[in-house]
């Protein structure tokens, strides 16, 4: 099922611009030259996530950027809506998805969409969005690997809008995974090889 589109397409259109900008901000970037880290992107596994901030050993970066890179896709969804509608709310927090994974700030190299996904359905469909970082949680605290998590959670998302009653978000969330599943490409490599580091350890 599919939000129906009733805003005026020149504003969907300017709504997924600024909130492409607004997701692209590099907030892990900023939190790690903020705390003298140095760059996120030669650093750990390069990526600028949360987790490769938390390899550093400084868990308020880490912690930090968790919220500011979940904020920006929640934040991006509640103006839209509030300005616009439901439907203005959907692009918005696609658009601001897009821009943490493809940032124009970084020349499109940017994170792998976890936090910014899980920050975009809380501010969407907060059942939904709860229900996701629960099973992110339970993933993690099993296993300790932050993809395995991220991958079971962002597939298992559209099976709770529809059990939540939320379907109108399926679509929506079916092509977050994806892209969270093309963004994970490397760590599934390492997931069936086995190597695939551990929350809070450096990669081998």
């Amino acid at each position: 099922m599919t939000p129906l589109f009733e805003t005026a397409p020149l504003l969907l259109l300017a709504t997924a611009g600024l909130a492409y900008l607004l997701g692209s901000v590099p907030f892990g970037i900023v939190m790690a030259r903020l705390f003298g880290l140095g760059d996120l992107r030669k650093i750990g596994s390069g990526n600028i996530g949360a987790t490769n901030v938390l390899r550093t050993g400084n868990k308020p970066a880490a912690f930090l950027t968790l919220v500011l890179d979940a904020g920006k896709g929640g934040i991006a969804v509640l103006v839209a809506r509030a300005a616009l509608g439901e439907d203005a709310a959907q692009v918005a927090g696609f658009a601001a998805f897009l821009g943490h994974c493809y940032p124009v700030f970084l020349r499109f190299k940017g994170g792998k969409g976890v936090a910014t996904f899980l920050g975009t359905l809380l501010a969407l469909a907060w059942p939904v969005g709860l229900a996701a970082c629960a099973t992110w949680a339970a993933v993690a605290a099993v296993t300790r690997i932050s993809s395995l998590s991220a991958l079971v959670a962002a597939a298992l998302a559209p099976v709770w809008a529809l059990f939540l009653g939320r379907a109108e978000v399926m679509v929506l969330l079916g092509l977050l995974a994806l892209l969270i599943f093309v963004r994970h490409a490397a760590n599934i490599s390492r997931l069936l090889a086995g190597t695939e580091p551990r929350i809070g350890k450096k990669p081998g």
